[in-house]
């Protein structure tokens, strides 16, 4: 599972000054990320405040503008398909061929990444069933349903089981059932030394299940570490990670008065 350092205390996941410009406008302006082994990352962050952006760059499906990334010692830029041999990645809209089969995606991800073929069936069999979906299998991905078609990129991103994990709102379109499944595997990654870094906008899911979270707001990570660390960076000692995530992207006043607006726009007519 290392990579080149092969040291179990370096970082799975390093980046330092990340920066992607589009335009006149920065989607990240200088954002530093240093993920253990043995981490659930959280990012959690606005709509347009960098967190798919940072993952995209990180699997290696886009080139940063400035600073460096580093997934388990191997440079995402310079050195990209030994970074992307270690990385299991879910978009946040699942990327498939959507002409195949769930098997036959499967077997094509199997040999592009030279995995043997008894222990990949084996593999694909058990996440198929952990996930119910081993009545689809034969099935085209197009005629999925959209929580199907998530569990089907799931799978794929775990079937090479590789050290790190970055996962897109990986909860959307998930049944209950396999929620569950997901974040015992989750579990299961860190458990044999692996780092996950995922993002969502679900702070229950956050609060639960991340060793620590990073709260990024425009372009950069204002805060990061348990909830009770980000609870006293905010100053806010009983506060849900809600209010907390609130109040340090600077949001927390300015829905006050946009929640005043509203009021008194639906109501106006009430005290007439």
């Amino acid at each position: 599972m290392p990579g080149p350092r092969g040291e179990a205390t370096d970082p799975l996941i390093e980046i330092e000054g990340l920066t992607k410009r589009y335009g006149s406008f920065d989607a990240l302006n200088g954002l530093d990320l240093r993920i253990m082994p043995g981490e659930i990352y959280g990012l959690l962050g606005p709509n347009g405040a960098g967190k798919t952006t940072t993952l995209r760059i990180t699997a290696g499906l886009v080139e940063p503008t400035a600073g460096t990334v580093s997934v388990s010692g191997f440079d995402a830029t310079r050195d990209p398909l030994h970074a992307k041999a270690v990385i299991g990645y879910v978009a946040e809209a699942p990327i498939l061929y959507e002409s195949l089969t769930p098997r036959q995606l499967l077997e094509f991800e199997a040999s592009v990444r030279g995995l043997a073929k008894d222990p990949m069936n084996r593999r694909a069999r058990q996440l198929a069933e952990a996930f119910e979906v081993a009545s689809t299998f034969d099935t085209p991905i197009a005629t999925l349903s959209m929580g199907t078609k998530q569990k089907i990129a799931i799978m794929t991103a775990l079937l090479h089981q590789p050290p790190v994990l970055l996962l897109d709102e990986p909860l959307n379109s998930l049944d209950a059932r396999s929620n569950v499944i997901l974040k015992e595997l989750l579990s299961l990654q860190t458990q044999r030394g692996g780092a996950v870094l995922f993002s969502t906008h679900i702070m229950e899911i956050a609060q639960k299940l991340c060793s620590r979270i990073g709260i990024i707001y425009q372009g950069k990570v204002v805060a990061e570490g348990d909830v009770e660390q980000l609870r006293a960076r905010a100053g806010e000692k009983d506060a849900t990670l809600e209010q907390v995530f609130m109040k340090l992207t600077n949001e927390a006043s300015e829905v006050q008065g946009t929640i005043r607006t509203l009021r008194e726009s639906f109501f106006e007519n009430e005290d007439r």
